[in-house]
């Protein structure tokens, strides 16, 4: 692999031993990949924050001990808990403790506390074409597709040293001709109605995965408007079922204007098409009950503002049923600016909770005897029951706020169930 003087130097030692580890694990990531080069990132987003061990929090605590810096603007993930809050969600006193250690040490080595898995709706984007290193699938994929930015999909603790040393090897998808679709998958099946129902995006999210695999994909037939939340939901669904760091929406997304700009010209892509009967297959393993709901879960990503405010429409002055529980989770920008803008107070008062910094998935949901959980998440449903054996029951944002409020599950008919 070629390096740079610069780039022997750190490796060298010449900037540190912080800087010296990471470049060493960088050199050796780019070779098992057969990457020619290293190229500059012009940011990070930190997934490491999110605790998962203890050797986790002695990896961090050392990079602080041996004078770690990051050199690029590093956004941080949602971590576990909410900091704030994290005795009201019954998270143990040493779960609490493990994650704030983890959290301290990344602040000290210069994460920007912005404590979300959806960066690109707190402030932090990239420019189109720049190369970034993202960790968190749904950061990654939306990072790649919608932006047009090139990450790779980044694990826990690489894209650290990513943010030490201020560069990455050059391989995957940070390589134009590795970002060309080698499937393409068509929406010819769907019509308009079944198209404007906001229920349909993670579920063509969850498709597009399965049939994809780790592959790119580009899908033909999808509407010019789609909402930026819609993309958010579409793209969650299809790094959780699949692997998928990259899809194209053909004259959607900005890599692809046409079909042709998209794909692989060398070899025909592979065909695929999505059906009504695709749909309602996805929904049905989707959802492993239809039992009255204990607690409505939103915010798998983070929930966006304009995500509150249709939540805030829907609700129509409306107020939780007393045997539900109705949680939100988002980031602090958002946070803020539901607070400042006077929407935070009305949801409290139709009895939502909104938490911060955390991740849905982390809640210890068998100390508030949680049997039902209902959410808008297909990433959500996928994980959850198989993590947890607390029974799931997926549908969209209106049928989960009617469900809330009337203390039963509710599943209006959809379009593809025509």
């Amino acid at each position: 692999m070629f390096l740079t003087d610069k780039e022997k130097a750190m490796l060298n030692g010449e900037f540190g031993e912080a800087v010296r580890l990471s470049m060493s694990i960088l050199v050796d990531l780019g070779r098992l990949y057969d990457a020619s080069n290293m190229i500059p990132v012009a940011m990070v987003h930190d997934d490491s924050i999110f605790c998962v061990g203890k050797a986790q929090i002695d990896f961090a605590e050392h990079l602080v001990k041996i004078g770690g810096q990051f050199a690029v603007p590093t956004s941080s993930n949602a971590c576990n808990i909410d900091q704030r809050r994290w005795c009201e969600q019954r998270f143990s006193r040493e779960t609490a403790e493990q994650n704030l250690r983890l959290i301290k040490a990344h602040l000290h080595l210069g994460a920007v506390p912005t404590f979300t898995c959806t960066p690109y709706q707190a402030g932090l984007i990239p420019r189109f074409g720049q190369d970034v290193a993202w960790a968190e699938s749904n950061a990654t994929i939306f990072a790649n597709s919608v932006i047009g930015a090139r990450t790779n999909r980044y694990a826990g603790l690489l894209e650290i040293c990513v943010s030490l040393a201020g560069v990455a090897p050059n391989f995957g998808l940070h390589k134009p001709e590795n970002r060309r679709a080698e499937i393409v998958i068509k929406m010819d099946q769907l019509n308009d109605e079944m198209l404007s129902d906001e229920a349909i995006w993670p579920l063509l999210g969850y498709a597009v995965g399965e049939f994809a695999g780790d592959r790119v994909v580009a899908i033909e037939g999808a509407p010019a408007q789609i909402s930026i939340d819609a993309l958010k939901s579409f793209g969650a669904a299809a790094a959780s079922s699949g692997a998928v760091a990259l899809f194209h929406l053909i004259e959607v997304t900005p890599e692809a204007p046409e079909k042709e700009a998209c794909i692989d010209k060398s070899k025909p892509p592979i065909e695929e098409s999505i059906s009504p009967a695709t749909l309602r297959e996805v929904e049905r393993r989707l959802s492993t009950t239809q039992k009255d709901v204990d607690l409505v879960l939103l915010g798998c990503p983070h929930f966006s503002y304009q995500e509150f405010l249709q939540l805030t429409m829907l609700l129509s002055g409306r107020k939780i049923h007393s045997n539900v529980g109705m949680w939100v989770f988002t980031s602090r920008s958002v946070h803020q600016w539901l607070a400042v803008g006077g929407l935070l107070d009305g949801l409290q008062k139709a009895g939502i909770k909104v938490y911060t910094d955390g991740c849905s998935l982390t809640v210890p949901y068998h100390a508030w005897n949680v049997r039902t959980l209902m959410t808008n998440s297909a990433k959500m449903a996928n994980y959850y029951y198989s993590d947890t054996g607390i029974s799931i029951f997926y549908s969209g944002l209106k049928d989960c706020i009617e469900s809330a409020i009337t203390g039963r599950c509710i599943r209006r008919r959809k379009p593809w169930d025509k």
